[in-house]
């Protein structure tokens, strides 16, 4: 192996020097000069060239002690190359993975901008920085461990859990709807089950506090498809794997979610250009356009990340369907949007990917209205009792 790994002065110059400073090699003269210069005229040559070339600079000095100094960069050059070799394993895995987890971010990045609107603009940064705190954690802290367990201990687990999940981001997206359509029984349910807040900082931790729920979801299923990317490699691998991909989603999305929420005072900074050149008429012109249209824009968005909810929830739901032998519902899913892209062939990639989305929508419409019941009239008044309980302990 070590007549493969070629000798670069760069990478090994300061290894070199290091180990005859820290060797106690007084006996040879100049002993840091001539190793050097060994390094020097091996350059591009293999490992074991330079360590032998090091001998003869040893050789008749009747030391053994050199010998071993040897042998040790030896074993160090081996341990960096495997070092290496994992290090680039698991930015390869991460980039594969992140790939095929990238609709899951996309639909994350839609549905986050929705629970900072209607707050002051100073508050908006702040806001988007306790979730993608609390989005860390949720990835970090407990996904990934509890992914990892659940791989290896109780793998038929990870399959419910996700469909209770996606039924829970069904019953979100559906409210929003409702919320649309009939706003005024909604909030009047929500003020008799004391979920409506009464001030603005309790507003602001409620909103982060369901982003948060939402989001822990969409990072569970990005976990899953991440671990089942790498299932076949090691424990220490896949939890490097799914690090990397927990932090690199949280940082893209969470900066593009405050990119969007800042854009109207990034159009105001430019509107105040009074520069009478060109690119001042142009940034004038472009600031105007934000500032107008970030309005409807964010609204889009709203709508966007609802019918996100809605149609990740219905997927889950319909895989999970499947992964349980009940196959009819993806068939008919998948046979409706095949008919489609024949009858469009010329756009029949949109066609069918519109169809899916729309139907695996539909399917979680009804599963999100089939979970109002529990989600919306038996888990709230349960979870304000057993807080109560809590409180009257605590004091």
């Amino acid at each position: 192996m070590l007549d493969e790994l070629l000798w670069t002065s760069v990478d090994w110059h300061q290894a070199v020097e290091r180990s005859v400073a820290a060797a106690p090699f007084a006996f040879v003269p100049n002993f840091g000069a001539r190793l050097q210069g060994v390094a020097l005229s091996c350059e591009g040559h293999s490992f074991r060239s330079f360590t032998s070339a090091a001998a003869h600079v040893l050789k008749g000095e009747q030391k053994p002690l050199s010998i071993g100094l040897i042998a040790l960069l030896d074993d160090v050059a081996a341990v960096a190359k495997v070092a290496a070799a994992s290090l680039d394993d698991v930015v390869a895995q991460a980039a594969k993975a992140g790939v095929k987890a990238a609709g899951v971010v996309i639909d994350d990045a839609a549905v986050t901008p929705r629970y900072v609107l209607g707050f002051a603009a100073a508050r908006e940064l702040p806001i988007v920085g306790k979730i993608a705190v609390g989005s860390l954690r949720n990835k970090l802290l407990i996904l990934l461990p509890a992914t990892l367990a659940l791989s290896y201990f109780l793998p038929s687990m990870i399959t419910p859990l996700l469909m209770i999940g996606g039924a829970y981001l069904c019953y979100e997206g559906t409210e929003k709807v409702l919320e649309t359509v009939i706003p005024h029984q909604v909030h009047a349910y929500e003020a008799r089950l004391g979920t409506v807040a009464l001030n603005a900082h309790r507003l602001e931790d409620e909103k982060v506090a369901s982003a948060i729920k939402t989001d822990f979801i969409l990072s569970a299923e990005i976990m899953a498809i991440t671990l089942a990317t790498v299932s076949d490699q090691t424990i220490l691998i896949q939890a490097l794997v799914l690090a990397v991909v927990g932090i690199g989603m949280t940082v893209a999305v969470y900066g593009l979610v405050a990119l969007i929420v800042k854009a109207d005072d990034i159009g105001v900074a430019l509107a105040r250009n009074d520069s009478s050149s060109i690119a001042g008429r142009t940034s004038r012109a472009l600031g105007r356009g934000l500032v107008r249209g970030m309005p409807s824009f964010l609204t889009f968005v709203g709508v966007i990340g609802t019918a996100a909810m809605i149609w990740v929830g219905g997927g889950i739901i319909v895989h999970g369907l499947h992964a349980y032998g009940l196959h009819s519902v993806d068939q008919v899913i998948n046979s409706v949007a095949e008919a489609a892209a024949h009858a469009l062939p010329s756009a029949a990639g949109l066609v069918k990917w519109t169809a899916l989305a729309f139907l695996t929508g539909i399917v979680g419409l009804l599963i999100g209205a089939g979970s109002i019941p529990i989600f919306g009239f038996v888990l709230p008044p349960g979870w304000k009792l057993l807080k109560g309980v809590l409180r009257k302990r605590q004091g």
